[in-house]
């Protein structure tokens, strides 16, 4: 799942039996390489307050901040296509998590442009009660009231359903959305779902509908991965049973350029297909999954679709959400390449030097590290 030039490199070690500390070091170099802060994320997302950054926390779109709850950063499932890999790797560098309700609190309350709040990881759902009322009961006060939306990702609902139906605190988690949903929160289990044979099972069901019964919504999404569900007809199968449960297609993602990439990444041309035809095989409920959706550095750019302008064949762009929301909505084109498996793989279409956002977002860039250069 490495490059090969690093696999030899640690072969070669290993057979030599380099010391712990040699192994240590080449690991952490392969790592670096391997991408472990997609698109931005380090360079452009992290929230400053006071002067402070927060580390804790990302806010890349202006309506929706990400907190990771440090008690919420590891997972009933180490999923070797995570793109959150860096989180469960031991090193605290690479770590997004924070404590600081109080932090978060009054960053949320400085933001009354904010109406999303995404708690992720890792996943939240293993924590406890207790822990995640703790930074979600805030959401109550009146000084929040333009936080609208609460969505929690977790893979908990076909990993460990047991956490809403039979856990020591179950009955208690459920009771937490019923508040928040009686305080007028809409709250979202945004469930990562791959294939439909994690809904099968029947304490998967039994969880869905308890969550349901609070009120909450769920929502489903998960990657386009090489080797576990690169058809049309698993995706299909999977969106029809979900709508059956009562849950809400909501995003086909591409896999992203993090990780173990090479091993599950599916050419953009060849998930374009997959998401067409798995789309006409379902009725209207399900087609509000939206993809192929690549979550890269100047926002989330959907592909839709392959065609021939003025003899050109070109994909067709554009951006769910953007750095800046004037990009939103707006169609561009690249140039077919059958072998691109990511948005940095594609060059403009019709002998165009840049895409039309590219100057803006290199001087984000250029002006986010020119702050980053000047000391606390």
């Amino acid at each position: 799942m490495v490059p090969p030039s690093a696999f030899e490199q640690m072969a070669t070690l290993l057979n030599q039996q380099g010391s712990h500390a040699d192994i240590e070091q080449l690991a952490k170099q392969i790592r670096k390489g391997l991408n472990p802060h997609p698109s931005g994320q380090m360079e452009l997302n992290i929230p400053e307050m006071e002067n402070h950054k927060l580390a804790g926390m990302q806010h890349k779109y202006r309506q929706t901040l990400l907190f990771f709850p440090s008690q919420g950063q590891v997972c009933h499932s180490y999923c070797t296509f995570c793109f959150r890999w860096a989180q469960f790797v031991g090193d605290k560098s690479l770590r997004f998590s924070s404590s600081e309700v109080e932090t978060l609190h009054n960053y949320l309350c400085l933001h009354k442009e904010l109406t999303d709040l995404l708690i992720t990881g890792g996943d939240p759902m293993v924590m406890k009660t207790h822990h995640l009322a703790h930074y979600l009961e805030c959401l109550t006060k009146p000084e929040l009231e333009h936080i609208q939306t609460l969505r929690i990702g977790t893979k908990a609902l076909t990993y460990w359903p047991q956490r809403f139906v039979t856990d020591a605190d179950a009955d208690e988690l459920l009771r937490l959305f019923e508040k928040l949903v009686r305080a007028g929160k809409h709250v979202a289990i945004m469930a990562h779902c791959n294939h439909w044979r994690e809904l099968e099972p029947y304490m998967t069901q039994r969880a869905i509908q308890r969550i349901r019964n609070t009120g909450a919504e769920i929502r489903a999404q998960g990657p386009l991965l090489a080797n576990i569900n690169n058809n049309h007809e698993v995706w299909a199968k999977m969106w029809q049973q979900q709508v059956k449960l009562g849950i809400i297609p909501y995003y086909m993602f591409v896999e992203r350029d993090t990780g173990a990439q090479r091993y599950f990444e599916v050419p953009l041309a060849k998930a374009w297909q997959i998401y067409k035809q798995a789309i006409q095989e379902v009725s209207g409920l399900a087609r509000t999954a939206r993809g192929p959706s690549m979550s890269a550095g100047p926002g989330k750019v959907e592909i839709q679709g392959v065609t021939e302008i003025n003899g050109e064949k070109v994909f067709v762009l554009r951006f769910i959400q953007g750095r800046n929301e004037e990009w939103v909505q707006r169609p561009f084109f690249a140039k077919y390449n059958p072998d691109a498996t990511w948005f940095t793989d594609l060059q403009p279409a019709f002998a165009e030097e840049k895409f039309f956002f590219e100057d803006e977002y290199l001087q984000m860039l250029a002006a986010k590290n020119a702050l980053n250069l000047i000391p606390n």
